[in-house]
């Protein structure tokens, strides 16, 4: 584990970076790393193989262009999202509010990853990982987002 700025304030932990499938909403890998180490180097440990669209977050811009994933040698249509930046420094009009409508639907399919987090955190109410070692906090949140799969899944079938 290790520490990390976003902002001003400092944080202590670790961060789980996951993939999930837009249609079943359920997650696929779990890749547990340091709280310092950034989203787009984990990108190729997320990708199954089966991959046409990605939809990701501001954090993977470039992701196309990096080594890893141009190994792969298929062809996947990548969603990242804009900057928040990008977009408020843009003049007010059509083309803005076109733009803020694309990122309003690329935003939708991408939050299917954000409900596995909250089954974590507000269901089972893991908010601070548990010990200060990584092993023991790694196969903890392993079993938390297979349960939280779990969870998904027994949604699906009654609905």
């Amino acid at each position: 584990m290790h520490q990390t700025r976003k902002g001003n304030p400092w944080y202590f932990g670790m961060r789980a970076h996951l993939g999930a499938d837009r249609d079943s909403q359920r997650m696929h890998p779990v890749v547990v790393t340091a709280a310092n180490v950034s989203d787009i180097t984990k990108t190729a440990e997320l990708l199954h193989g089966q991959e046409q669209h990605v939809h990701a977050d501001a954090g993977y811009t470039g992701v196309e262009k990096r080594e890893e994933i141009v190994a792969l040698e298929r062809k996947i249509d990548w969603q990242i999202a804009r900057k928040r930046g990008q977009i408020k420094t843009m003049v007010e009009g059509a083309e803005k509010e076109t733009l803020k409508a694309v990122e309003k639907a690329k935003a939708s399919v991408r939050a299917f990853v954000e409900h596995p987090f909250h089954i974590l955190k507000n269901l089972f109410r893991h908010r601070k990982v548990r010990d200060r070692g990584r092993a023991k906090n790694v196969h903890q949140l392993y079993t938390l987002f297979g349960l939280a799969n779990v969870m998904i899944g027994a949604r699906q079938a009654t609905a």
